[in-house]
């Protein structure tokens, strides 16, 4: 996707085919090669090479600005609404290019859920924020496969029991570690297979915080998941996968116990024991 423009939600749609639940997932899911982001004349990203693998909770940490989140909205295409951002490079998904003119990003959307740092539930009832992606994206033929979508999605977020008598209460009505997983069971009631998290617990009080931690772990086991954390702790505690980057770089990328207890790279290490950051 050489310098390749941000795409329009109005273009063909591909559906993309789904893995059947009994065969094996393979264990990479996304490939990113060379990928540079630019904002206007501003250089963001610079030559990001990396492997995510499925069913594993992958960590972005670093400094602030320093490029975790904005590579992070390259997987699913969020930096298309930015009109000065433009991305080269190349990021496959299961071997597919994203960026390809074919791919529609809404559907993309539909497959890599995101989580923001902020809960933001939609001004509707906790049923409606849960159904509205699957509403849009026509995954429910009646209201029965609807009702069983939003009680699972909410069951996944381990909110169902909190919130099965008040469904038709508004979402904006709960506590931020509520609304969080509400979110949470927002992006995944369309079935995706990636879940982005930018800072998803950041805005929480320690309680709140476990029950996210606790959440994500529970997640990876579906999903492939991927988090952006300025707290080191939390990613040694969530993740399996820690890639360090600092000034639109990516420093250093693998197993977390050996990134944060032998790095190879000086900044790396001057990184985690508070030298830069």
């Amino acid at each position: 996707m050489p310098g390749a423009q941000p795409q329009t939600d109005t273009g063909p749609r591909v559906s993309w085919p789904r893995q059947r639940a009994s065969e094996t997932p393979a264990r990479l899911k996304i490939r990113a090669r060379d990928v540079n982001v630019h904002y206007g004349d501003n250089h963001a990203i610079r030559n990001v090479t990396v492997d995510i693998d499925d069913k594993t909770v992958t960590a972005f940490i670093g400094p602030s600005g320093c490029g975790k989140s904005t590579f992070l909205r390259c997987l699913n295409r969020m930096n298309d609404t930015i009109p000065i951002c433009r991305v080269s490079g190349l990021i496959e998904m299961d071997g597919q290019d994203i960026y390809a003119p074919d791919i529609d990003p809404v559907l993309l959307r539909a497959r890599v859920g995101m989580v923001f740092q902020k809960p933001n539930p939609f001004p509707k009832s906790i049923y409606d924020n849960v159904a509205y992606g699957p509403r849009i994206h026509g995954l429910a033929a009646d209201r029965a496969a609807l009702d069983h979508i939003v009680e699972q999605s909410l069951r996944r977020a381990a909110l169902w029991d909190e919130v099965k008598d008040r469904l038709a209460a508004s979402g904006t009505g709960l506590s931020g570690g509520q609304q969080q997983r509400l979110c949470i069971a927002r992006a995944i009631a369309t079935s995706p297979e990636v879940l982005l998290m930018d800072e998803p617990a950041s805005a929480l009080d320690p309680i709140a915080t476990a029950q996210i931690e606790e959440l994500i772990d529970e997640l990876r086991r579906k999903f492939a998941v991927v988090i952006v954390t300025h707290s080191m702790q939390q990613a040694a505690r969530v993740s399996q996968k820690t890639a360090f980057f600092h000034l639109g770089e990516l420093v250093e990328y693998g197993e977390t116990g050996q990134i944060f207890t032998n790095p190879r790279d000086p900044r790396t290490e001057s990184y985690i024991t508070g030298r830069i950051g």
